[in-house]
């Protein structure tokens, strides 16, 4: 699968269409935190609290260098939460763009590469649409009475990030901040989890954004280290792109950092990588 810029436009744009669902559903829920959404640059600036994941730079960068005014409001709101302005920039943005942030300080700290696969007939290596990937391994969606369950799996398993390959170069928030996010998650339109069960035991978990684009997002997943090894991902990721393909997706993509197992394994399933995001962090001033 080939990337071009048209592409790379698409996929950004559903991922900043993501952060600012989640960040208006965190204004809505919690005024204090004093979260935000700013447009800049063809994307969005958000902050969706303290420690959030959620406090970025998204989807910008496509149409040029972006003006002064613009760029120069969201650093200054940053600065008032005294957190730093983190740029999640795609290679396939404009140059001028990246030059831009560089000028005005902002210090390249690691890449994340995104990864996609088309949406045809076929399920993961060759098997039938729908079809189980995994014999003994039951995947279902999650429901309000097992939240719980499911949001304990994924941010146990955020915790315990692959620590094979490059890393972002961005340590992780804390659980708690995780934890809230994960919350905000559950709740924010388009999203979708899922729960893979071993013998009815509850051993992993995932989710899955559809945006309004065509695009399918595999926002995450997570196993048990009990469980690891015996198909648990393999399930989950069968299970997520049998349900976009039916809802009318025509490509599903995914975020893994550059050289890690996650990576290798989505490969494994046909994704290809398609482009890379460079992480640019301006750390706030008084």
């Amino acid at each position: 699968m080939f990337a071009d810029v048209a592409l790379a436009r698409r996929i950004e744009a559903a991922e900043a269409r993501l952060s600012e669902g989640v960040v208006r559903l965190v204004m809505a829920r919690r005024p204090q935190s004093r979260s935000f959404v700013e447009a800049l640059a063809g994307g969005v600036a958000v902050f969706g609290g303290p420690g959030s994941p959620f406090n970025k730079v998204v989807g910008a960068g496509f149409d040029g260098a972006p003006d002064a005014e613009p760029i120069e409001r969201v650093e200054r709101a940053f600065a008032e939460r005294r957190a730093p302005v983190q740029a999640e920039v795609a290679t396939l943005a404009s140059p001028v763009f990246h030059a831009a942030l560089t000028r005005r300080g902002y210090v390249l700290q690691g890449f994340e590469n995104v990864l996609g696969r088309p949406l045809s007939g076929e399920g993961p290596a060759g098997a039938p649409a729908g079809a189980p990937s995994v014999v003994g391994i039951e995947v279902g969606e999650s429901t309000s009475a097992d939240l719980a369950r499911w949001m304990d799996i994924v941010v146990t398993g955020f915790e315990h990030l692959d620590a094979t390959g490059a890393g972002s170069g961005v340590p992780p928030p804390p659980r708690d901040a995780v934890e809230q996010v994960m919350a905000d998650l559950a709740g924010a339109p388009g999203f979708r989890r899922y729960l893979a069960r071993v013998d009815g035991t509850p051993a992993g978990g995932a989710s899955l954004r559809l945006d309004e684009s065509g695009v399918a997002q595999l926002t995450g997943a997570a196993t048990l280290p009990s469980f690891r090894r015996r198909g648990v991902q393999r399930a989950l990721l069968a299970a997520r792109l049998a349900v976009a393909r039916a809802a009318g997706c025509d490509l599903a993509v995914i975020t893994t950092q550059p050289g890690t197992q996650s990576q290798a394994n989505a490969q494994r399933q046909g994704f290809d990588l398609l482009y890379t995001r460079a992480i640019l962090v301006r750390e706030s001033g008084p």
